[in-house]
């Protein structure tokens, strides 16, 4: 189980770190289909002219909470912290709470149902390793 959860916070943390630069490397979101959920963002979210002219903010913001998180889980289990099993337990909620915002913004999209998914799979490894360790 150790091993699932060290492949999936790296599988999950290259997903934010590439979704981060794909933000950063086209910020109108034209290039790679995101233009209209730029709109959407700015439609549902607070201060659409602060945080929503472009998608550089949300590539910083999805790299912090979802990138760094899930490479500081994997750094753990890595070194075997005795934390290691809560951070990726944490990592996997705050996942499916970023996913659920994309689901109040964007509604259901293939890519984030998977990456809610691999949330929930996350969070479910941590708990029995957590419950194993007791």
């Amino acid at each position: 189980m150790k091993t699932f959860l060290k492949i999936l916070t790296i599988f999950i943390a290259v997903g934010a770190i590439g979704g981060a630069v794909m933000m950063w490397m086209d910020p109108t979101g034209v290039s790679w289909g995101g233009e209209p959920m730029l709109d959407l963002l700015r439609a549902k979210m607070p201060w659409p002219d602060i945080f929503f002219k472009d998608f550089i903010p949300s590539g910083y913001v999805l790299l912090a909470v979802n990138g760094l998180t899930q490479i500081l889980a994997a750094i753990m289990l890595f070194k075997n912290h005795r934390y290691a099993y809560w951070a990726c337990f944490i990592c996997g909620i705050i996942l499916m709470l970023w996913i659920v915002v994309e689901w109040f913004v964007w509604g259901f999209v293939a890519l984030s149902n998977i990456y809610f998914v691999l949330g929930l799979a996350e969070t479910a490894a941590a708990y029995y390793c957590i419950k194993r360790t007791r």
